[in-house]
C-alpha cells in the first residue's frame, strides 16, 4: 500500500507523536495505582529515564510501543542490506523511507539495551511491557507478571538482611517459659 501523505504531511504527522504520557503507559499506570502500588514518572535521574520508576522495589518499568522499539524484529548482521530487515508480527517496518525507519528502529534498541544494562549493574531490576501485551484479553495476564516480578524483587532486598534482636533490658535474668514443670500457682489438694 502507498503512502497516501506528501512527505511533509507525513513528517509532520509521525512528528506530533507523544513519547510519554501514551495509551498503553497509562493502561499499565492505572492498573499499578488502583492495586496500591506507587511510583513515580519520567525520572530524570535514573539512567534511561524510565516511563515508571519504583524505588522501594529498585525497578524501572518501560512501556515500549512496538513499532517504535522494533519488538520481535530480527537484527540481520551489519553487512547485510538494511532492506533484509524483516518486518515482525505486531511491528511492520515501513516500505516507504524504509532505510530511515531500520536506522531508526535499530538505534532505538540499542540505545534500550545500554539503558537496561547500565540500570541491572547498578542494582535495578529492569521490567519492559510492551504495547501488544497490553490488549484487553491479556491485561490482566500481563499485568499479573508484573506483580508478581515486582513482589520478588522486594522480598530479594530483603532476604539477605540479618534479624536485630528486640532488647528487653533484662537478658541477665532468664523469662519464664509457660510449659514449664509445675507452676505455683496451681495447688492441688
Amino acid at each position: 500500500m502507498t503512502d497516501t501523505m506528501t512527505p511533509e504531511q507525513r513528517h509532520r504527522c509521525m512528528s506530533h507523536i507523544k513519547g510519554s504520557g501514551t495509551k498503553p503507559e497509562l493502561k499499565v499506570r492505572r492498573w499499578l495505582w488502583s492495586h496500591g502500588y506507587r511510583y513515580r514518572l519520567n525520572v530524570k535521574s535514573v539512567p534511561g529515564k524510565p516511563d515508571i520508576v519504583m524505588r522501594p522495589y529498585r525497578t524501572a518499568i518501560f512501556v515500549n510501543g512496538c513499532f517504535w522499539h522494533g519488538h520481535g524484529v530480527a537484527e540481520p548482521p551489519i553487512q547485510d542490506s538494511r532492506f533484509k530487515v524483516q518486518s515482525s508480527k505486531c511491528c511492520k517496518i515501513p516500505t516507504t523511507n524504509r532505510e530511515f525507519w531500520v536506522a531508526k528502529i535499530r538505534r532505538n534498541q540499542e540505545r534500550d539495551r545500554e539503558n537496561y544494562r547500565v540500570l541491572q549493574e547498578n542494582g535495578w531490576q529492569v521490567i519492559v511491557i510492551w504495547e501488544c501485551q497490553l490488549t484487553p484479553k491479556r491485561l490482566e495476564h500481563t499485568m499479573r507478571e508484573v506483580e508478581l516480578l515486582l513482589n520478588d524483587n522486594l522480598l530479594s532486598l530483603y532476604k539477605h538482611h540479618t534479624p536485630i534482636p528486640y532488647s528487653t533490658g533484662e537478658e541477665d535474668t532468664p523469662l519464664p517459659m509457660a510449659a514449664e514443670g509445675e507452676t505455683e500457682y496451681i495447688k492441688q489438694s
